[in-house]
């Protein structure tokens, strides 16, 4: 007889092994090496990129860290950073009870969530500007995370930098990241032994099952492993949608004398059946359909699994120089069969048709660097310089099928049609070949300079960036396009502490993507634009009172776009996004945290084709964005809390035009999370509804070159977990 053991009872199991002495114990002769001679004491404060002061520590309350990864300079406390960061914590994660990085940025002013064109890819709104999950970053680097999910159970925090910063982190793979970029960091062994195992239900009968286990051990604890491993599966608040989710990852680090290293590898596997899809817009914005309401046709489908890793280390070549490698890369399958949905008229009739689609990405990514510090005269100086490499092969096929006749307010199922696309102009199915590669290089240099006594920190460098892009056939494989082009962008920072608590910053930087290309019937048809660059200027105020953080930034930022006038494309059309940022975070009185800000914006089209839509808004982008989150500590309950968040979002226009809007929408949650000990044990309850009062909205509205389209907001739904740890 044979057993399967899963990852997740593999991980179960360890739970209660790991807690033998020779894994989790450290005896008297631990800092005695095999000679007899003693190994010098080594603090251990695991961080997921290796370096020696480890991750920033938490702020008052825990939900937030004091600081985070400013691309390649590495990590800096936020009153120290010349930009706009938050980082969200393990703590915030699992008291949300959050499935995935959207469900943590529920919590920030500065982003709104919506949806991929055509998929279920999660896409970040961060100060009107889009972020697709393709260009998340995972410890540093680009392309290695699941390409349209990524489950929180991989990650310790949630990093996002407002702003555009190709000079800090390179061009993004997708060329989006105008607005911001999002840096995930994976979980590491901390000091204490770890053995958690979670269950947990949610609205439509879905069962959660997760295991988290982490040691520490060796001389001085200086290796540690930590495994998580999760399964979700079962209904949703939606109508006959399921979903599914088989996720597992190991973490290793080793802290030497003088070197650190880290490794990461995880798998992670999600199913969806009859996912609800996003409403194209036609001439009109239709009603809202019932908040469980299912207009996906019930063959529809969408999987995604993705196998990936990374290596890091950190090397001390002298007291004041350090240098650091790494390399990671991914593998990922999509198989999808959907059913895209377009209105057509108010009764909510609607058009549809199948869409197949089968694609392979694989993707590998290094960078190096070397940081020194150094003094002239009364000049401090902490030069950095990096390099960087992306590389992903990009296999994909496509099929379409017939006509479908339904409504999004009363869907009418279809058996699903057959695919009447030609191999020819499709691809293969069953093996897609080659249809995109992407190679994108670069080097920086950076020099931080300090002057009275560290008040006054000035940083300014440069950035060269190569893109090449190649595009080739469907079937044939014949190359149909290339791209070969390279850009430099700088960036000029300073921050200036006026008191121990307060200090104030500014900076210049931009974005970068890749240039377009005209298409017919333009004159100048078939040009290639070099890469063009989204151009940033940035003033802020931070705070610090101990127990209460916040900080104040006011940008703006103009991005060009393409334009054809006199028959003739340009890149003299421009969006520019000009708002004001306040958060607030820590814990203001005993007992009590708070969390949350508001997001003045003002994004206009500045220059549009023949001028016919200049100063009319960007499309999806509201004037204002609020949240507001509060936890308290039940006085006379002890372990008892109850949160509660309020998300405000305002009205969106649909088309360039300005002739179609949704409406503005609040949302309100609520929590409880108690602790008590049972048989010795510690047990975490954790329970929360989202969207308490079932509010039903349009809660997203996405422009791309293809279309606008709807994204519906999601039902109320109840979670409950409880966790134990052993």
């Amino acid at each position: 007889m044979s057993i399967r053991l899963t990852p997740l009872a593999a991980a179960l199991a360890l739970a209660f092994v790991a807690p033998l002495p020779a894994l989790a114990q450290t005896d008297s002769t631990a800092t005695t090496g095999t000679d007899g001679t003693a190994l010098p004491t080594v603090t251990v404060n695991a961080s997921a990129d290796a370096s020696a002061e480890g991750l920033p520590a938490p702020y008052a309350g825990g939900q937030v860290a004091r600081g985070g990864r400013v691309g390649f300079l590495g990590n800096k406390d936020y009153l120290s950073t010349p930009f706009n960061t938050t980082s969200y914590t393990s703590e915030l994660i699992k008291d949300q009870q959050t499935r995935s990085v959207a469900d943590v940025l529920q919590n920030d002013p500065s982003v709104r969530i919506s949806r991929g064109f055509g998929n279920f890819q999660e896409l970040y709104m961060i100060r009107g500007f889009p972020l697709y999950s393709d260009d998340l970053a995972y410890n540093g680097l680009y392309g290695l995370l699941p390409r349209q999910y990524v489950a929180t159970e991989l990650l310790e925090r949630v990093e996002v930098l407002r702003g555009a910063s190709a000079f800090l982190n390179g061009m993004t793979p997708g060329s989006t990241a105008v607005g911001g970029t999002i840096n995930l960091l994976p979980k590491r062994a901390t000091t204490e032994p770890l053995s958690q195992a979670t269950v947990g239900w949610e609205t439509g009968g879905q069962v959660y099952t997760a295991a988290d286990i982490g040691r520490r051990f060796g001389p001085d604890e200086r290796m540690g492993i930590r495994v998580n491993a999760a399964r979700r599966e079962g209904g949703t608040a939606i109508d006959n949608e399921n979903r599914e989710l088989n996720l597992a990852s190991i973490g290793l680090d080793y802290r030497g004398n003088s070197f650190r290293l880290s490794a990461d590898i995880g798998y992670q596997e999600q199913k969806l059946r009859q996912p609800r899809p996003s409403v194209t817009i036609g001439t009109f914005i239709p009603n809202v359909p019932g908040s469980s309401t299912n207009y996906a046709q019930p063959w529809s489908y969408s999987d995604e699994r993705d196998i990936f890793g990374t290596l890091r280390g950190e090397f001390d070549l002298s007291q004041n120089v350090m240098a650091w490698v790494a390399y990671g890369s991914r593998f990922g399958t999509e198989s999808n069969s959907l059913s895209p949905i377009t209105v057509s008229a108010a009764d909510g009739s609607a058009s549809s048709y199948r869409f197949d689609n089968r694609r392979r990405d694989y993707v590998r990514t290094g960078e190096a660097g070397i940081r020194a510090k150094f003094a002239t005269a009364a000049i401090k100086h902490e030069v950095t310089a990096t390099a960087s490499v992306y590389k992903q092969d990009i296999k994909n096929a496509y099929a379409l099928g017939g006509a479908i006749t339904t409504s999004i307010y009363a869907p009418v199922a279809v058996s699903q049609p057959a695919t009447t696309t030609a191999a020819t102009d499709g691809g293969d199915m069953a093996n897609p070949r080659t249809t995109e590669t992407i190679e994108l290089t670069s080097v920086a240099l950076a020099d931080t300079l300090s002057f009275l006594d560290d008040r006054l920190q000035v940083t300014a460098g440069a950035r060269y960036q190569n893109i090449k892009d190649v595009s080739y056939a469907y079937f044939t494989a014949a190359q149909t396009g290339a791209y070969d082009k390279s850009a430099v962008t700088p960036l000029l920072a300073a921050v200036y502490r006026l008191t121990d608590s307060v200090s104030v910053y500014g900076n210049y930087s931009q974005g970068l993507q890749k240039g377009p290309t005209a298409i017919a019937p333009a004159s100048n048809a078939g040009q290639v634009f070099a890469p063009y660059k989204s151009r940033q200027k940035e003033l802020g105020l931070k705070y610090d009172g101990g127990k209460l953080g916040g900080s104040l930034a006011v940008f703006s930022t103009n991005k060009p776009n393409t334009v054809t006038e006199n028959n003739v494309t340009s890149l003299n059309g421009e969006q520019r996004n000009r708002g004001i940022e306040l958060s607030a975070f820590g814990t203001p009185m005993r007992g009590l945290k708070v969390l949350g800000g508001i997001t003045l914006l003002e994004a206009k089209q500045t220059h549009t084709q023949s001028g016919t839509n200049d100063g009319k808004d960007a499309v999806g982008v509201p004037r204002t964005q609020a949240n507001l989150g509060a936890e308290l500590d039940v006085p006379g309950v002890q372990g008892l809390s109850l949160n509660a968040r309020a998300v405000y979002t305002g009205a969106q226009y649909g088309t360039s035009a300005n002739n179609l809007q949704i409406g503005a929408w609040t949302r309100y949650d609520l929590g409880a999370r108690y602790l008590m000990n049972v048989g010795q044990r510690v047990v975490t309850v954790r329970a929360r509804v989202d969207n308490v009062l079932n509010k039903n909205y349009w809660s997203a509205v996405t422009h791309t070159d293809f279309s606008d389209y709807l994204v519906q907001s999601t039902p109320r739904t109840f979670t409950l977990s409880a966790s134990v740890d052993f």
